[in-house]
């Protein structure tokens, strides 16, 4: 069972969630698809951790073989090839590895090379199997990281991923296989601006989900009466509790510091269970 977890923004809770929940059902498997900014390994600590770089194919131009056609530059549409004082430059960053300049080619000119764009690192934090990407700073793109991410997940019981914020690209890499989405979102006007992005992306891509609201308190709650208009099953209202924010802000997971943290998210992992088996996912 993939359970993918998201947040419209940073700083919802979505780490928090995907991690208590993880702790609580263990055996489990965590994956941080948050490659930009990876930090669930923080609240897990995995020992005997391995890495493994991952690289992408650049083009690399044989200058001797190059006539100056131009064929290369004209298909690339991300203009990562540019013929400048009659040699073809390339700019790797913008590079989207395609390899179609290198079939193109009508003297075979060019070749690939692999370019280091990150790494991945696989630990266990007692019953947890930890997956963590990590995207190196200036890359433009860490799909091909949380592939492999995704690819290397095991067969597990629970698998939580916990997704980059927002609704990009990334995201949808991120939450394409998943059997179940949970969206977090903050009781406040701005955190419903952030849910609705991700609201429209789990419809797009027809995956069944619900929210979590995080840090609510009594009063007004403007993403409670969003969910309730769009007909957004809530599964938890996580209040707001200054000893929760504590614990988060020292990487403490929850649910192994307190009991009522625990049955907190215990409740939460059976109330996805029974939503995602009825359907025949595991």
């Amino acid at each position: 069972m993939k359970i993918a977890v998201l947040s419209g923004k940073g700083g919802t809770g979505k780490t928090l969630v995907s991690v208590n929940l993880a702790a609580a059902a263990g055996p489990a498997m965590y994956i941080d698809c948050d490659v930009e900014e990876p930090n669930g390994h923080l609240f897990f600590r995995p020992q005997a951790v391995e890495s493994e770089e991952i690289s992408v194919p650049i083009p690399h131009i044989d200058p001797s073989l190059c006539s100056g056609c131009r064929t290369c530059v004209d298909f690339c549409k991300f203009n990562a090839l540019a013929y400048v004082n009659k040699m073809v430059q390339v700019f790797g960053e913008v590079c989207h590895s395609c390899g179609g300049c290198a079939l193109l080619c009508p003297q075979g000119a060019i070749s690939e090379r692999d370019k280091i764009i990150g790494r991945i690192e696989r630990g266990v934090s007692d019953r947890v199997t930890v997956l963590t990407g990590i995207l190196k700073p200036g890359e433009a793109s860490g799909i091909p990281i949380i592939k492999r991410l995704l690819a290397d997940a095991e067969e597990k019981d629970y698998t939580f991923i916990d997704c980059p914020p927002g609704s990009a690209c990334i995201v949808m890499e991120t939450i394409m296989e998943a059997d179940y989405c949970i969206l977090v979102a903050e009781p406040t006007v701005f955190g419903v601006h952030n849910l609705a992005m991700v609201h429209q992306l789990v419809q797009l891509f027809h995956k069944p989900f619900a929210a979590v609201l995080n840090k609510c308190v009594s009063g007004e709650n403007p993403a409670q009466a969003y969910c309730d208009a769009q007909g957004i099953e809530v599964l938890a209202a996580i209040p707001y509790d200054e000893e929760l924010g504590l614990l988060n802000s020292r990487a403490k997971i929850a649910v192994a510091e307190a009991d009522k943290y625990r049955t907190l998210f215990q409740n939460l992992l059976t109330k996805v269970e029974r939503r995602v088996r009825p359907c025949g996912n595991s």
